[in-house]
């Protein structure tokens, strides 16, 4: 049976009856076998405790709403283990060498790798990278409503699906993903902010 990786966008649609996705999420979700095992990142969940803080620090009973959602729907909270940092360190490698400057690749040293490039500076949101290696440490379909182009690119054993789109959704997505395609073959592309679903 697939076991699935709820990303943090999916259980804040599953949550939230008055966002546009929560029908096809919910519904969705509902559609599976009882017994389908439903996971969540303690990505996810420091996600969630960084925005209760900062966003809306005064509404403490809709976080603790939230917070009680999550643990009686998907009681099994993944954490990152040593396997995990093997899938990491292959998936940022592969990021690396295909979306880092040349010039950076060639001049680094051992010592230097720790930190030689933000998310933002190989496409990439940084959580989104570990909460992939997790999909894939844990053997689950991970289901988000990001984009993950670049890391869908380098890694083949990741399995994504989005539960949030709707068909018409799809066929906007690649609509304007062929358009985009044009723009940059014609060299009017314009470049996206990495957190925006990259």
């Amino acid at each position: 049976m697939e076991g699935y990786l709820l990303d943090t966008n999916i259980l804040a649609y599953w949550f939230n009856a008055s966002l546009r996705e929560h029908a096809a999420v919910a519904h969705r979700i509902r559609e599976l076998p009882r017994d389908t095992p439903l996971r969540v990142s303690v990505i996810s969940l420091g996600e969630i405790e960084y925005g209760h803080r900062v966003v809306a620090p005064k509404d403490t009973p809709r976080q603790i709403e939230f917070l009680e959602f999550i643990d009686d729907r998907i009681p099994k909270v993944l954490d990152v283990t040593k396997l995990t940092r093997i899938h990491y360190g292959q998936l940022r490698a592969n990021l690396f060498e295909r979306f880092s400057p040349r010039e950076t690749r060639q001049k680094l040293r051992i010592g230097q790798l720790i930190d030689p490039l933000t998310g933002l500076e190989l496409g990439v949101d940084e959580n989104d990278v570990w909460i992939a290696t997790q999909a894939m440490d844990y053997n689950l379909v991970l289901v988000t409503n990001d984009r993950m182009a670049r890391i869908r690119e380098v890694a083949e054993d990741l399995r994504i699906e989005n539960w949030a789109q709707t068909e018409r959704d799809e066929d906007n997505r690649r609509k304007g993903e062929l358009s985009g395609e044009n723009k940059k073959e014609a060299g009017q592309g314009d470049r996206k902010n990495a957190y925006q679903g990259g």
